[in-house]
């Protein structure tokens, strides 16, 4: 008998594979599944696996990258608008490069935090430098999803 799942994750996929694979396999799968009932891909959250999803019927993600990342000094930064192309770097805050950079990394949470500041917090091993980077990939990927709700429903994804 079939059962009246509230939804469908598909797992398995982050492990490991090729894009080209879990692509590939999302063809196969996505449309044997209902289309009322939300779709789940578990550990997936690259923005451009993200995105490519999405275009293939994903309704849901979770992924430890953006908060592992950040731990780790690396930033998620939006260079363009337009989710079909390269629309995002990441960067590491804690290259040489950002040691006098005094503009602000994400002037929307933190107008008064520069690329600079984020730096020294890391390089003096203080524990805000981790929290400040986190809270920035978070609000990215939060953007970015609002921005894939929104392309959806002006039909440009």
């Amino acid at each position: 008998t079939q059962k009246n799942w509230d939804g469908f994750a598909i797992g398995g996929l982050a492990v490991g594979e090729s894009n080209a694979v879990m692509y590939e396999v999302l063809d196969y799968t996505v449309p044997e599944l209902p289309e009322n009932k939300p779709r789940y891909l578990l550990g997936v959250g690259k923005p451009e696996n993200i995105v490519a999803a999405v275009k293939k019927g994903i309704d849901a993600f979770d992924c430890v990258i953006p908060t592992r990342e950040a731990r780790h000094g690396r930033l998620f930064m939006r260079t363009s608008n337009d989710l079909n192309k390269n629309f995002y770097q990441t960067v590491n805050i804690q290259n040489s490069k950002f040691k006098n950079d005094l503009s602000k990394f994400n002037a929307k949470l933190f107008p008064n935090y520069t690329f600079s500041y984020l730096r020294h917090l890391f390089a003096s091993q203080e524990q805000l430098a981790q929290r400040l980077a986190t809270l920035h990939n978070l609000d990215f990927y939060l953007t970015l999803m609002k921005d894939i709700r929104r392309a959806i429903n002006l039909g440009k994804l």
